[in-house]
């Protein structure tokens, strides 16, 4: 049997090591606290090295205002620091405030500290937690920490590392997250691996916020995206949010910060994906810069000792600004084209090789009704009753107009729309288009318990097996939407009316795919998500489909009904449903211009 254990103090060496792992978990944990302690002392200018990923070296070097000789040894004390105002702690103003960054980092390699606040340079160093005494040295004002063999006090350490490639690409992307928290501040990255001056991984000049934006994020994404500014209860959000269209595989390129200071906030992401939750599809990623201001008071930034997670005394209010405040601006910026998919389009226009095949072009008629404008009117049985065109009818084109999307010319393979506007031409995915049309009018309809129905003249019966108990669990919400469904004995649901909206579609394929999306989501998710989801399902069996001729009448109300709508430029899974050609680009392609 074991003893009754005995409680003793740890050793302070040990103390600190274990404290370290919390604050520096790999060389960019360093480099961040390093970067964060120049920034504090005022520096206009930071340069960083490092080399093998920051293992065997960090050097952090600053114009800052340096320290003092009799403050370099309380500056490697543990909880030593100049950055909080007494107790305060809700009053925080300085990335760092802790005091524990330059101790553990000593505590686990071998550092150096060199400033020089007035006439004279001193320098300090630490081994595995052993302090040394200050001696002279030489260097301009301001500070330089320089730290070898990083958890060269920890070897275990090492072994949970990654490749030095990995490594040196987090400590990238901490500075660039830095860079955009501080804009007035120059930053240059070197890895100087091979010896020598290095190569420059990053150079940022002195610059405003929208420079330094273009500089990190890269020019073309402010040209897709839209400026946020938007205020609530003296939190105020400013920034940039990309275009739905203008989305990666991975969120890799959100960029947000609280009081200029870059977290890494599940709440905040959240929000954030909450507010293109209808404009994306699930495994795409917006791109945003995003810079939430409010009193330190009402925000507490010592969560966590690495400081990237942060709590608000009104999380609702600030889940509110965000969501409101992109929906309002993506809306208002519904019919902005994505510049990168005009100029990559533009690209596969120029020669490369063998002319393609001739695409099938059918131009405009005159239709027998107009059969989009009564269905999204909500005369909705007419709504995949598209008339055949007659051949032999006149042609009278309508005149491009001010909107973005011009006027209906012609219509490709039965599935692109080729529009002519005052300055160039767009491309109009068809299906896409009418899809987020469709989904926009079944939201409204909801919202409004006024979804018309249509009465099934034969009931439609469809086996779903399991599943079947899992979409009978939502009748009452599914009515809702205009889908009647009741049980039809074991695993077999009965569906005896569907959103009117939706014309003929395949019922049976339909029902089958809701209770996927059902099941994919599970019920930890908001029912509103789910509805949304389910929503969305039924209004892709509702479009128009590729392969549909349609008239030029019946084009030009698809073009009118998407300016109406904002969220057009995207249908239901985040791709584009436009594109535009401008008209100086097209006359390049055929050196018609300089």
């Amino acid at each position: 049997m074991m003893g009754v254990p005995h409680i003793r103090r740890l050793s302070e060496a040990a103390a600190n090591r274990i404290a370290a792992g919390e604050v520096v978990e790999r060389p960019a944990s360093a480099v961040k606290e390093l970067v964060e302690n120049a920034l504090d002392a005022g520096a206009g200018n930071v340069e960083i090295a490092i080399a093998d990923g920051g293992k065997t070296l960090i050097r952090v070097s600053d114009d800052g205002h340096g320290m003092a000789r009799d403050q370099l040894s309380l500056a490697l004390e543990r909880h030593a620091t100049s950055k909080v105002d007494g107790d305060n702690l809700f009053d925080i103003h300085t990335f760092g405030f802790r005091g524990e960054a330059l101790p553990s980092i000593g505590s686990v390699a071998r550092l150096v500290l060199t400033s020089r606040a007035g006439a004279e340079a001193w320098a300090i160093e630490a081994r595995g937690g052993t302090l040394g005494q200050p001696r002279p040295a030489a260097r301009g004002p301001g500070t330089t920490v320089e730290v070898r063999d990083l958890f060269s006090a920890t070897p275990a350490r090492l072994k949970f590392l990654k490749t030095d490639r990995a490594e040196t690409q987090a400590v990238l992307e901490t500075l660039r997250r830095l860079a955009l928290a501080r804009p007035d501040v120059a930053f240059t990255l070197r890895d100087v691996s091979g010896g020598g001056e290095g190569r420059v991984l990053l150079r940022c000049a002195q610059t405003d916020r929208a420079g330094r934006i273009a500089e990190v994020m890269g020019r073309e994404f402010p040209a897709n995206a839209i400026e946020i500014d938007a205020e609530r209860e003296a939190i105020r959000l400013t920034g940039l949010a990309g275009l739905p269209s203008f989305s990666r595989g991975a969120a890799v390129a959100q960029y947000l910060f609280v009081n200029d200071r870059p977290v890494r906030d599940k709440q905040l992401t959240g929000a954030l994906r909450a507010a293109y939750s209808d404009l994306m599809a699930r495994d795409r990623h917006s791109v945003a810069a995003l810079y939430l201001s409010c009193p330190p008071d009402r925000v507490d930034v010592n969560v966590h000792p690495a400081k990237a997670e942060v709590r608000f005394r009104e999380p609702g209010v600030v889940r509110g600004l965000i969501v409101s405040a992109l929906h309002h601006g993506l809306a208002e910026a519904g019919h902005r084209a994505n510049s990168h998919l005009s100029d990559a389009a533009l690209g596969a226009f120029r020669p490369a090789g063998a002319p393609p095949a001739a695409p099938r072009i059918h131009a405009q008629t005159r239709p027998s009704g107009g059969a989009l404008r009564a269905a999204m009117a909500g005369q909705a049985p007419e709504i995949q009753g598209f008339s055949e065109p007659t051949p032999s009818a006149r042609i009278e084109p309508e005149t491009p107009g001010p909107g973005p999307l011009g006027a209906a010319r012609a219509q490709l393979h039965e599935t692109y729309i080729v529009a002519q506007t005052e300055t160039g031409i767009v491309l109009i995915d068809q299906h896409a288009a009418h899809e987020r049309l469709v989904y926009e009018a079944l939201k409204t309809g909801f919202a409004d318990r006024a979804v018309p129905r249509q009465g099934l003249l034969l009931p439609e019966i469809v086996e779903l097996g399991a599943d079947a108990d899992l979409l009978l669990a939502e009748a009452e919400a599914l009515a809702g939407l205009g889908l009647t469904v009741e049980p039809f004995g074991p695993g077999t649901i009965c569906v005896r009316e569907i959103p009117a909206l939706l014309g003929q579609p395949d019922v049976a394929g339909l029902i089958q795919d809701i209770a996927d999306e059902l099941r994919d989501f599970g019920r930890s998710d908001t029912v509103e998500k789910r509805l949304h989801a389910i929503l969305s399902r039924i209004a892709c069996h509702g479009s128009v489909r590729a392969g549909r001729r349609m008239s030029g009448e019946e084009m030009n109300a698809l073009l009118r009904e998407m300016e109406r709508v904002p969220e057009s430029a995207t249908c239901n899974h985040g791709r584009p449903t436009w594109i535009a050609l401008g008209l100086a680009d097209i006359e390049k392609l055929f050196g018609r211009v300089g």
